[in-house]
């Protein structure tokens, strides 16, 4: 069985899907971590009441914990994929995916669904690293940053539209059917994967997975500088916005009293990532990733200031309408940054690109995990907080590349 499947795996590597269908399936793939989050979101006024969770906050977990599997996947799956392979390792995520999707399915109790999201988490860690190595098997550099953006513009689609499936799924058959759903698309994405994608990793290229080799590419990962700060960079900015995203539920439905209005506000918000991903695609091939991605921290800085500002002379309550202007604004920042801080960290180590993006990915997770909880449970039905974390996150993000930069000058005299 295992030689007639590898066979059949060379057999496939010696072409490639069309660009167009290849964005299309890494994004399908990558987009299970986003819709495992933003489908729930609705849900989670009638989820603490089913299962009877009682703190403002605690709900909140029903994300942090699926980030917190994601995290610890992502440093299995990329040494894994280094040694059998792109697509096994894939396969084997998805499979813990569909486990955790049933899992929280049939929970009775919260803990139990806790459990079955860290699982999801874990699992979703599988088609979420590896597919940013099969990327980085094919592109580099800026065309790298360009096929990440396109592919960011497609994933960008299931912010926009997840909570609204959330929220019929929820009108019409509850929020376990959620998890049903999660299950039917996870299916799909593995059957698509395996009859369309060839293997991008040859069987000469693979090393052997063991510890050794794990720690000496973990170390090549911390020991370039550039990699070091743009992936603790990525962390700030991925905290920022996982404060947004645990508290948005609360925002929307709670603070402005949207009810089922929520998803359109929220998606409202999504566009504006979407649409910062494809100008990014089209801007990073002239000006480089570089450029565009220091010039977005800055004015993401800038932005953060004005939000500050505005929540503290609206007592923590503006009007929706500011807010929405504002967060418009701050997320097309956020846009142009996820697709080209990613690239940055990750364009020195091609020839250790699966143990990379593990690394580069946990360290992301991890720090936006736990920037991302301690700002979101310090939510008090204001803004004020989430402002805060706002400027304080990209006020470290500015110092640590212009520290960088001074660094890497000093090198060249």
């Amino acid at each position: 069985m295992p030689g007639r499947y590898w066979m059949k795996v060379d057999s496939a590597a010696s072409g490639h899907t069309g660009l167009g269908e290849f964005v299309a399936l890494m994004a399908f793939s990558m987009s299970l971590v986003a819709l495992s989050i933003d489908a729930m979101l609705p849900a989670f006024s009638e989820m603490a009441a089913d299962l009877q969770v009682t703190g403002q906050n605690d709900i909140q977990l029903v994300i942090s914990l699926l980030f917190i599997g994601l995290a610890i996947g992502q440093l299995f799956y990329g040494p894994l994929s280094d040694a059998i392979g792109r697509k096994p390792a894939i396969h084997i995520g998805i499979f813990l995916f569909i486990l955790g999707s049933l899992l929280s399915l049939v929970s009775q109790d919260y803990h139990v669904m806790l459990a079955g999201r860290l699982l999801q988490g874990i699992g979703v860690a599988g088609p979420r690293t590896v597919s940013v190595a099969l990327i980085r098997d094919r592109f580099q550099g800026s065309e790298m940053a360009r096929v990440m953006s396109f592919i960011m513009t497609v994933f960008i689609l299931v912010p926009i539209f997840a909570p609204a499936l959330g929220q019929t799924i929820l009108i019409f058959a509850g929020w376990r059917t959620i998890f049903a759903a999660f299950v039917v698309l996870a299916v799909a994405n593995m059957a698509w994967l395996g009859l369309r994608q060839p293997e991008t990793l040859d069987r000469v290229n693979r090393k052997p997975f063991t510890l050794r080799n794990v720690y000496t590419a973990f170390r090549m990962v911390t020991a370039n500088s550039t990699t070091v700060v743009y992936t603790l960079v990525a962390g700030c900015v991925s905290g920022a916005f996982l404060s947004y995203l645990n508290t948005s539920q609360q925002i929307f439905q709670l603070q402005y009293g949207l009810g089922r209005l929520f998803p359109i506000y929220f998606g409202a918000l999504a566009v504006s990532v979407g649409f910062a991903s494809l100008l990014n695609g089209r801007m990073v091939m002239r000006f480089g990733m570089h450029s565009l991605a220091n010039r977005a921290l800055v004015l993401m800085t800038a932005l953060s200031w004005l939000f500050l500002a505005i929540a503290w002379y609206f007592d923590g309550h503006p009007p929706l309408w500011l807010f929405m202007l504002n967060g418009f604004a701050l997320f097309f920042c956020i846009g142009v940054l996820f697709g080209n801080l990613n690239a940055i960290a990750m364009e020195p180590l091609g020839h250790v690109a699966g143990t990379a993006a593990s690394v580069i990915g946990s360290v992301t997770t991890l720090l936006a995990v736990a920037l991302g909880f301690l700002i979101g449970q310090a939510y008090d039905g204001s803004l004020l907080p989430i402002a805060v974390g706002f400027v304080s996150l990209t006020m470290i993000s500015v110092l640590l590349v212009a520290r960088l930069r001074s660094n890497l000058l000093m090198e060249r005299m």
